[in-house]
């Protein structure tokens, strides 16, 4: 019987090692940024709320996997999303929002169609009128402090940039900030951050913006 449960049990473990590794089919980097804070205090919040908040970028770096079949490995998309309202507010929808979808440059046909693909599967409702899709060398770029997210960079051609930095002590400013809006797309883990750079100089929304020093981004991985 003791041999028989062993059996069993190593079974087990070898089928929830199996499922584990197929639901994580795809993993990498990801870099958001958008233009209220994320990390504020009540007051700051309610400051901005149906006023700012309406402008993101994210950027996603496959590290490895496939998507639909495809093999992304190394490739990268990011998306610039132009929205209704404040992105997050949990009393008013930001929604009809517009994108532009900056694919990488390296992609194949077939991989471009892929990446916009799961793009617009982790951002959802955000991503969901794609009104111009572009190609460009893309680089996301993240050092890690141990195991949380240091800084990152993201580069998008000369259509959108960020650069980002972890939180400190002299980013509290009331004395009474929090974590005012999740991430916009599913993550693995990720940390809020202070974004030293914002900026999205592209077509297609009928906006651009340059943002510096803003406590507006979130800098992890993804794993799905």
């Amino acid at each position: 019987m003791r041999r028989i449960s062993l059996v069993l049990m190593s079974c087990l473990g070898l089928f929830l090692l199996t499922a584990a590794a197929q639901a994580q089919q795809i993993h990498g980097q990801y870099v958001e940024t958008r233009s209220a804070d994320v990390y504020t205090g009540p007051c700051f919040a309610n400051s901005e709320t149906g006023l700012m908040g309406d402008q993101a970028i994210l950027a996603w770096r496959v590290d490895k996997g496939s998507w639909n079949g495809v093999n992304l490995d190394g490739l990268s998309v990011v998306g610039v999303a132009k929205a209704s309202g404040t992105i997050g507010d949990l009393y008013s929808s930001p929604y009809p929002a517009k994108a532009v979808l900056i694919i990488d440059d390296r992609a194949t046909g077939e991989q471009r169609v892929a990446l916009r693909s799961f793009a617009q599967s982790m951002a959802g409702e955000l991503f969901k009128d794609v009104v111009l899709v572009e190609a460009a060398p893309i680089s996301v770029d993240i050092e890690y402090f141990g195991e949380h997210p240091k800084s990152a960079t993201v580069v998008a051609g000369k259509l959108a940039g960020i650069r980002a930095r972890m939180l400190s002590d002299k980013d509290h400013f009331c004395g009474n900030e929090d974590i005012q809006y999740r991430p916009m797309a599913p993550t693995a883990h990720a940390m809020a951050a202070v974004a030293m750079l914002d900026e999205f100089q592209g077509r297609g929304l009928g906006v651009s913006w340059t943002l510096h020093d803003k406590r507006s981004a979130y800098i992890g991985s993804f794993a799905r």
